[in-house]
């Protein structure tokens, strides 16, 4: 049996590429720190091909013990400090989890390679904040865009991003990366706005908040992906794609932060009663306000493409956020 080791395995795309995975019937070894919420994957912690493994990837130690005692056929490499806006007050802890996190992975698997011939896959997970702020005329953005991290997460992402290719470069650690544009769907719990809002309208509908949505920037523009697709894009990435290399993967519908949002109150039974509030709060002090990708090389390679529409993206995210906040 395929065995996959998949790093934060209590996270939102992490959970949904478990499904997949044991929809393939391979074997599934997911980590975990032991402050973790693994209530995402809930359904899947009693399957005999689900199996759960504690590791802190900022302990070398832990990473080369496990990375040896397992030796997967593939890892996928999704553990990270994620929160954008939390990257703004722990940046020291953001930048070692998602750098040195990283490092002290690519050099566990790099001793097995030398020491014992090992030699797995390894999807490392970078973002589309990687690239910042893209001028206008630099659309859609490609792979070979100049990297302008604008806040902390997007910086330790930058230093895995680069640590994966040199460990290809130096040391033949077959590495891929992928720059994943906006993604989402049920289970998703960080606060990005569709998140924000979903949980707002749920709680109005509830009458436990005021029928007033609180947002920030509503003109930003993002390119909306399915988390389900983005599990699949992952999984053909490790089988289909080329080591060393990196890949853009986003869908294909792009919408304003603002459209998204009145595509979400159109959802709700009290959308008429609705109304919009500007929190300042809210509101980035730098904001990435293009994102719209080039996926062509990744598409090409593998053939893969969006299946899911945004509007169902958007309702499953709905009824999620409505039933967790019952």
């Amino acid at each position: 049996m395929i065995k996959n080791l998949v790093t934060g395995i209590g996270g939102f795309v992490a959970s949904h590429l478990a499904d997949l995975l044991f929809e393939k019937g391979e074997e599934i070894y997911g980590t975990y720190r032991w402050t973790e919420d693994l209530r995402k994957i809930d359904h899947l912690k009693d399957k005999s091909n689900f199996h759960f493994v504690s590791l802190d990837l900022n302990d070398a130690w832990n990473c080369l013990r496990q990375t040896v005692a397992i030796k997967p056929d593939y890892i996928f490499h999704l553990a990270a400090q994620s929160y954008v806006t939390d990257s703004f007050l722990y940046p020291v802890e953001t930048i070692r989890a998602n750098m040195l996190g990283t490092l002290n992975l690519l050099e566990a698997v790099r001793f097995s390679k030398e020491k014992e011939n090992y030699d797995p896959m390894i999807h490392v997970c970078s973002t589309s904040e990687v690239y910042g702020l893209v001028k206008e005329e630099d659309l859609p953005i490609t792979e070979k865009q100049s990297l302008n991290p604008s806040n902390p997460y997007a910086v330790g992402k930058v230093g895995a991003d680069m640590a994966a290719l040199s460990y290809w470069t130096n040391f033949g650690v077959k590495t891929i990366r992928t720059r994943a544009f906006t993604h989402t769907g049920p289970r998703r719990t960080m606060m990005s706005a569709e998140c924000n809002f979903a949980h707002q309208i749920a709680l109005i509908e509830q009458q436990k908040q005021e029928p007033i949505i609180h947002h920030g920037n509503l003109d930003s523009v993002r390119t909306w992906t399915d988390v389900r697709d983005m599990a699949k894009a992952y999984y053909l990435l490790v089988k289909k794609c080329k080591p060393g290399e990196v890949y853009n993967i986003s869908g294909n519908v792009t919408k304003t932060i603002g459209e998204m949002l009145d595509y979400l109150i159109s959802l709700s039974p009290m959308r008429n009663k609705i109304t919009k509030k500007l929190d300042t709060s809210l509101l980035r002090p730098y904001d990435v306000t293009l994102q719209i990708a080039d996926c062509s090389k990744f598409k090409k390679e593998t053939g893969w493409e969006p299946e899911i529409p945004f509007e169902k993206t958007m309702q499953d995210l709905l009824n999620w956020w409505r039933e967790i906040n019952v």
